[in-house]
């Protein structure tokens, strides 16, 4: 049996991982890079990349589709699907090519191919006959889509978002399983495309949003264009030779039955620690089996061990990923003088049209005895009705005595962007006032959210409402 002496060993060479390479090597730790799977980020071939190379597929075919409200006839179009999906699998490609030349990029000596499981809190079994003694391990294996029990058995025939980006052909028909962010991206995208799409739920959420004014908005919105079974009982998926037959119950007591060309499961991923073997790392674990840390040092208790990305189960999201991964490999080279870091505002974004956001603190986690909320509408809002986009609604969350922003959730035309201001703006800690004096150009999208704004200060009681038929800026704001 070989061994191997390292001050860092990261398991897992995803964005997470290789954050934490990079912060480790800056601090001149000796540092092993370890990963039994292909190179290449989740986010580069199953997850952001690929998801909105298909969602600008669907945009277009839209914008076709929506043409006629302006007064342009399009008489004819045509939808390729082979050229469609292999435009996304050709560009996916290219940017998995990027990821996966920096990671070769990387000094072999410090690059292991292997499965690592733990012998102990400083060690490692990679493979059958290596064995890796680390001052310090950094977890940061990712996460892998999640089967609920009552598709267990089709698991092996039922596609998830790893495998749909290979499909050659758009199917004629699919049934999604889960319409949470990434159900809601590739089925409403799948469906603009002019697949035959029905989404499936035992729940009503759709999405990621928390506020059930802004939930109520969306399943009235995407029901308006989508299949929506929303809290479905008795659901019975077998496969049959002309793909899968679905068989449930509606919400109002009818049962129904279809059949699909495809399935896809979009029910939540879960983070890769079974193959780990942490019972021998010596950590605590969650009821969940995910080990205890402190979030602002990525230290699993007191241990050399940290962890990061997908694989502690907070946001599956990028930039948190790559935070994490920065955190938990400095943190890993200085070992034991480990030290909290900053956070930044929670961001979430989903691509669908109308577009999701969350900001800050969400609507389940703000006291409402001490917050204001304040809203608008998009439906008449100046800018979203000249593109013919004015659907959705926006909550902003303002605290009560100095005015601070503390959260909000968003459901509208263009909202990454929107988003991006008000996330902004509370990392800055600044007041409703404060931020209505920003610049607001007219007429634009952003226009909204200074609605939204001006109805939390009226709320907090700081300005005066406006009068009716009054005109403060400009029509449509």
């Amino acid at each position: 049996m070989k061994t191997l002496t390292t001050d860092v060993a990261i398991i897992g060479a995803g964005t997470a991982g290789l954050t934490a390479y990079r912060a480790a090597r800056r601090r001149d730790a000796d540092t092993l890079l370890i990963e039994a799977g292909p190179y290449g980020t989740t986010c580069a071939r199953e997850g952001c990349m690929p998801s909105k190379l298909l969602i600008a597929a669907a945009d277009a075919a839209h914008h076709v589709d929506t043409a006629d409200q302006f007064g342009i006839r399009v008489d004819e179009r045509t939808i390729d699907g082979r050229a469609v999906m292999d435009r996304v699998r050709r560009e996916r490609d290219r940017f998995v090519g990027f990821v996966v030349d920096s990671t070769e990029s990387i000094d072999e000596a410090h690059r292991l191919r292997g499965h690592a499981r733990f012998l102990g809190p400083n060690l490692l079994q990679v493979g059958d006959d290596l064995q890796v003694e680390a001052r310090a391990i950094v977890i940061a294996t990712g996460s892998t889509p999640w089967i609920p029990p009552e598709l267990q058995h089709l698991k092996d025939r039922l596609m998830t978002n790893s495998e749909i980006f290979e499909m050659e052909d758009l199917p004629e028909s699919i049934a999604v399983f889960g319409p949470g962010v990434i159900g809601l991206e590739l089925g409403q995208a799948l469906h603009r495309l002019g697949v035959r799409v029905t989404f499936f739920s035992p729940f009503q959420d759709l999405g990621s949003a928390r506020d059930p004014e802004i939930q109520r908005v969306a399943r009235k919105v995407f029901g308006e264009e989508l299949d929506l079974q929303l809290n479905v009982q008795d659901i019975d998926v077998q496969e049959v030779s002309q793909g899968f037959r679905v068989r449930w119950q509606t919400e109002d007591g009818d049962h129904r039955e279809a059949t699909f060309e495809k399935a896809l499961v979009t029910a939540g991923r879960r983070p890769n620690l079974k193959h780990l073997d942490l019972e021998k790392s010596g950590l605590a674990l969650d009821d969940r089996g995910i080990p205890i840390h402190d979030t602002q040092t990525t230290q699993c208790g007191d241990s050399p061990i940290f962890i990061a990305g997908d694989a502690s189960h907070r946001h599956a999201v990028l930039h948190e990923a790559a935070d994490e991964g920065r955190f938990a490999g400095d943190n890993a080279a200085r070992f034991p003088d480990v030290r909290a870091n900053i956070r930044r505002i929670p961001l979430t974004i989903t691509f669908t049209d109308p577009q999701m956001a969350s900001v800050g603190r969400p609507y389940d986690e703000v006291d409402f005895d001490t917050h204001v909320v304040g809203e608008v509408s998009y439906d008449n809002q100046g800018r979203a009705r000249v593109m013919g986009q004015n659907k959705g609604l926006v909550r902003i969350y303002g605290c009560k005595g100095r005015g601070c922003l503390r959260g909000a959730e968003l459901f509208g035309p263009r909202v990454e962007h929107t988003a991006h201001l008000l996330a902004w703006a509370i990392q800055c800690q600044l007041t409703v006032e404060q931020t209505l004096r920003m610049p607001f150009y007219h007429p634009v999208i952003e226009e909204g959210i200074r609605t939204g704004l001006r109805d939390v200060s009226k709320n907090l009681k700081i300005q005066r409402p406006l009068q009716a038929g009054e005109l403060r800026y400009g029509p449509g704001t």
